[in-house]
C-alpha cells in the first residue's frame, strides 16, 4: 500500500457562508465521516499544516489582494468582489490555512515522506484570479502550491489537471503566459464561469501550455474518460512534468446540484489511476490533489473515497 497523506484545513469551520449555501463546512465533515465509516482514514497519514503568510500570497496574487480580503472579513462584510463570494469574519484565516495546507502537501511529497497527498482545502481556490476573489474561492490554492514547488524545491515544470465541472478560470489566467506550468481542464461548457473554450491555449510564450477539453451538458463517463485518455494524458506525457497537481473537484458527479454532468463515482477512481500511473513514470512521485468543488454530500464523500483508494493502490 502506498504512503498517502491527508491534510485537513482546521480553520475551515471559521469560513461561514450562510444558511443554504452549497459551499459549506458540512462538505468537509461529510468527507471525514465517510472516510472513518469505510475504514479508509486508518490507511492515510493525517498531517497538520501551518497557515500561509499574507506575504506568501504574492507568489501568485497582487500585493493588495490579501490585505483587501482581510479588511473585508474584519469589517464584517458578507461578500467580497462578487455576489457569489460570501465571507465571514473567519474567512481570511480559513483561506490562509487552506493555502498553507497545499504547500505542506508539496513539501511532504517532494520530501519523499509520502507518495501522494490529498488536501481538503476549504475555501476552494481555482476561480481566484490575480486580484479577484469569486466562485467560492478567495486564494488560488493550487497555483500557490505550483509556485511553491518551483521556488522552494527547484522544480522546473509543473502540470495542473483540473477535473472540476467548472472551468478554473483563475488558474488558467495566472499561468496562461507561463510555459513552465501546464494547465489541463475537463469541464462542462458552457457553464460558470464562461471560460474554457477549446481554442483557449495560452498566450505568448505560454501558448500551447493550456489544454481545455470542454464537455457538453449531459456528458457522462464515456465522454469524459475518452477525453481524459485521448487528450489530457498524451498532452501531459509530452509536457514531461516534474510534478502533477490535481484541482480535484467532484461536482461533475451525477448527484451534484450545480451541474448537468453525469459522472459516476468510479469515473474519479479511473481518472486517478490513469493519472497516477503517468505521474509515477514521468515524475517519480505520486499526485498532490487539492479539493475544489463537490456539493452533494454523498456524491462528494464517495468520490473522494474512490480517488483515495486509487492513490493507495500499488
Amino acid at each position: 500500500m502506498n504512503r498517502v497523506g491527508w491534510i485537513g484545513s482546521p480553520a475551515q469551520d471559521e469560513h461561514q457562508t450562510g444558511p443554504g449555501h452549497p459551499e459549506c463546512s458540512a462538505r468537509i465533515a461529510a468527507i471525514e465521516t465517510h472516510l472513518e465509516r469505510c475504514c479508509l482514514a486508518q490507511d492515510l497519514l493525517a498531517l497538520d499544516a501551518r497557515p500561509l503568510t499574507e506575504k506568501a500570497l504574492e507568489a501568485v496574487h497582487a500585493p493588495d489582494h490579501g490585505p483587501r480580503i482581510r479588511a473585508a472579513a474584519v469589517s464584517g462584510q458578507s461578500v467580497v468582489d462578487s455576489s457569489d463570494m460570501q465571507i465571514s469574519s473567519g474567512s481570511y484565516a480559513a483561506g490562509l490555512a487552506a493555502a498553507g495546507a497545499g504547500l505542506a502537501a508539496i513539501d511532504q511529497v517532494l520530501g519523499d515522506v509520502l507518495e501522494s497527498c490529498f488536501v481538503t482545502t476549504r475555501p476552494p481556490g481555482h476561480h481566484a484570479e490575480f486580484n479577484l476573489a469569486g466562485g467560492f474561492c478567495l486564494f488560488n490554492n493550487v497555483a500557490l502550491a505550483a509556485r511553491h514547488a518551483q521556488t522552494e524545491h527547484g522544480l522546473q515544470r509543473i502540470a495542473i489537471v483540473d477535473w472540476d465541472v467548472h472551468h478554473g478560470n483563475g488558474t488558467q489566467h495566472l499561468f496562461e503566459d507561463d510555459p513552465s506550468v501546464f494547465y489541463a481542464s475537463l469541464h462542462q461548457f458552457p457553464h460558470y464561469p464562461g471560460t474554457g473554450a477549446r481554442d483557449e491555449r495560452g498566450r505568448g510564450s505560454g501558448e500551447g501550455a493550456t489544454l481545455n477539453c470542454p464537455q457538453d451538458p449531459g456528458s457522462a463517463d464515456a465522454q469524459w474518460l475518452t477525453a481524459f485518455e485521448d487528450q489530457v494524458l498524451p498532452a501531459l506525457e509530452s509536457f514531461s512534468p516534474d510534478l502533477i497537481l490535481v484541482s480535484a473537484g467532484f461536482d461533475a458527479h451525477r448527484r451534484d446540484p450545480l451541474s448537468d454532468t453525469l459522472l459516476t463515482t468510479e469515473a474519479y477512481g479511473q481518472m486517478t489511476r490513469s493519472l497516477l500511473e503517468l505521474a509515477r513514470s514521468a515524475t517519480g512521485h505520486g499526485l498532490v490533489a487539492l479539493l475544489e468543488g463537490g456539493y452533494d454530500l454523498q456524491g462528494l464523500a464517495e468520490s473522494v473515497e474512490a480517488h483515495l483508494r486509487s492513490l493507495l493502490q500499488d
